[in-house]
């Protein structure tokens, strides 16, 4: 096995990264310089039910399968055009995805959600949004683009080996590093997801950073069950291993929701050192996992174990090493991180091998001054966890979100980012794309920023996130972070399930209160004590936050919509609640009832 030296950063965009003495500008040129130095490789080995090997592709097996793609869309015209890309999560995805990198086409990835009227809203808003002219799709999901006027190629098993003498022509493609190579669309907070124009350099840019922030090597191996669509799943887990040039073990993110416990033993049994997901997976592990599935469970080998793309608990930090220390696992691996899709993916990441950065906050400061500083003994406090700094290639500011002005570190305002990571735009939206990607600060003529919609500060040039600017809870001029009133009123009663809940205000006559909807445990499911549950709720969030709680609603496991990365949709929790469509299992109420309860509620 021949070594390659990790990328040299030419921190300019447009230009090119070295690896050795190659210049690499594509992620077509990172896969044939894999394909032509290490051919036999592994890169990924896919485990079908999260246990048994399935499938695998060398980088060699890669590249030829991508030329197949690739030739195929070449002979039908498609150089430069968007292909909608529909497959269940797998090796097929992956080789439909360079196959359009290797055609100089457009990649807009459109996995099927897990529901199916959340797969039916979604697919419908890309179609529309994207206007794709050719589809790459299997017999499974090919009836789900009836009717529409896509030329559609229906395919079966892109990652098996065929013989390399049966393989026509190809011609690379001319590729601009600066083109869009790929619509990233977001994960769906709303119901209508955005394409994120993402170019070739966009991402060699972003994995240039990963590679520097979680130190990888090609003795890095990972494991990853998150969906192969979304820009943690997809820029983090797929790109980066082939960029770095280390194996990677991809498993579908249902098996990992049905037994959490997969996850775990696959970095066990593949000595991973590089894994992790979301907060809410980490909970999954500490509330689903008994006791008796944890035998033979190793995790000393996990150097990283990133959490990111939902607000970070320390609680959760706290519970998870506190029950898995027994099985090798160390809480230095924790590694926090912030990103999001119109950024590629990465934009800040803490520093590896030492513990999570964790703030107490004074809360009323927070709150009402929009202040970050230390608690004093015996005032109410917030806990938030470091999500680490950028590098020097890239810039973030603070920005206060009205009177556009760059503010001082411990003062919480707007996240803005500046960079070669950062995306041109939203496909096809002109006035969102200017808004959102070509902001300035006050009195600035500097290189524009993009708007992220999030809140935080800094902290000696640490980020700390504290939430979404469209979630923030104003309740008689104080801010109110939900997922502080959530972690407050999950913690009130064992019913109530954790990372499984939304507070919202909705109006009642002429007034906004607040509303509380809980998942409910399993074994809580029938037969809840609502009034006492309430009654747990109602006194811990009025004696942290101040409030009143004008109604509980209690929902069974899993009802609270979610994006496709796993995060709690607030607003469109409120528009099912206000509609009549979110189903409940019990409400108590101060007045009348918010939801109704339906005959699928149980």
């Amino acid at each position: 096995m021949v070594a390659l030296p990790p990328a040299t950063l030419v921190a300019k965009r447009g230009m090119a990264m070295t690896l050795g003495s190659v210049r690499i500008t594509t992620l077509v040129d990172v896969l044939r310089l894999r394909a032509d130095v290490t051919p036999t490789r592994s890169a990924f080995v896919y485990l079908e039910n999260g246990r048994d090997e399935s499938a695998a592709l060398s980088y060699s097996e890669l590249d030829f399968a991508a030329r197949r793609v690739a030739i195929r869309l070449q002979e039908l015209g498609a150089e430069g055009e968007r292909i909608l890309l529909l497959y269940p999560h797998g090796l097929d995805l992956i080789v439909a995805l360079f196959g359009c990198f290797y055609a100089g086409a457009v990649a807009v990835p459109a996995l099927p959600a897990s529901r199916p009227g959340h797969f039916r809203e979604r697919l419908d808003a890309i179609l529309v949004d994207a206007a794709p002219r050719f589809a790459l799709t299997t017999a499974a999901y090919a009836d789900a683009l009836a009717g529409t006027s896509l030329r559609i190629e229906v395919t079966s098993d892109l990652h098996v080996a065929a013989p390399w003498n049966l393989l026509p022509a190809w011609t690379p493609p001319h590729v601009d590093p600066a083109s869009t190579c790929m619509l990233q669309y977001t994960s769906g907070s709303t119901s209508d997801p955005k394409g994120v124009m993402l170019s070739h350099a966009n991402i060699i840019h972003n994995e240039e950073m990963i590679l520097e922030r979680f130190e990888h090597t090609q003795e890095t191996v990972v494991v990853s069950w998150l969906p192969l669509h979304h820009d943690m799943g997809l820029i983090g887990m797929i790109f980066q291993p082939l960029y770095v040039g280390n194996p990677c073990v991809l498993m579908p993110p249902v098996a990992f929701m049905q037994r959490p416990i997969r996850w775990l033993q696959a970095i066990t049994r593949y000595r991973a050192t590089t894994s992790g997901g979301p907060n809410f997976a980490y909970e999954m592990c500490v509330e689903r996992i008994r006791e008796l599935d944890c035998e033979g469970l190793d995790l000393s080998s996990l150097e990283i174990a990133y959490t990111g793309a939902e607000p970070i608990r320390a609680k959760t930090l706290q519970r998870f090493s506190e029950r898995f220390k027994p099985f090798g696992f160390r809480p230095e691996a924790f590694y926090p991180c912030y990103g999001l899709a119109e950024g590629t993916l990465l934009v800040t990441g803490a520093k590896k091998r030492c513990l999570p950065r964790i703030r107490e906050v004074d809360a009323n400061a927070l709150e009402f001054e929009n202040l970050a500083v230390p608690a004093t003994p015996g005032s109410e406090t917030r806990t938030l966890v470091g999500c680490g700094t950028s590098p020097p290639t890239q810039s973030v500011r603070i920005v206060h979100p009205d009177t556009l002005e760059t503010l001082a570190e411990r003062k919480v305002g707007e996240i803005w980012v500046s960079g070669p990571s950062v995306a041109d735009g939203y496909w096809n939206r002109i006035k969102e794309t200017e808004n959102t990607f070509r902001a300035r600060t006050a009195g600035d003529s500097e290189s524009p920023y993009l708007r992220t919609g999030d809140l935080g500060f800094l902290d000696h040039g640490e980020l700390f996130v504290t939430g979404r600017i469209k979630d923030v809870l104003i309740v008689r001029g104080r801010n109110h972070y939900p997922q502080d009133i959530e972690a407050t009123a999950e913690a009130s009663h064992p019913a109530l399930r954790p990372a499984g809940s939304a507070a919202l205000l909705v109006a009642r006559a002429g007034i906004e209160r607040l509303v509380l909807l809980h998942e409910l445990r399993r074994e809580y499911v029938l037969g809840p004590d609502i009034a006492g549950i309430a009654a747990a709720v109602r006194q811990e969030v009025t004696r942290h936050h101040g409030l009143q709680v004008a109604s509980l609603v209690l929902l069974k496991p899993g009802a609270l919509p979610r994006t496709t990365s796993g995060k709690v949709r607030r607003q469109h929790c409120r528009a099912q609640l206000i509609a009549g469509e979110l189903p409940a299992i019990a409400e108590d109420s101060h007045g009348e009832p918010i939801a109704r309860a339906g005959p699928n509620s149980r």
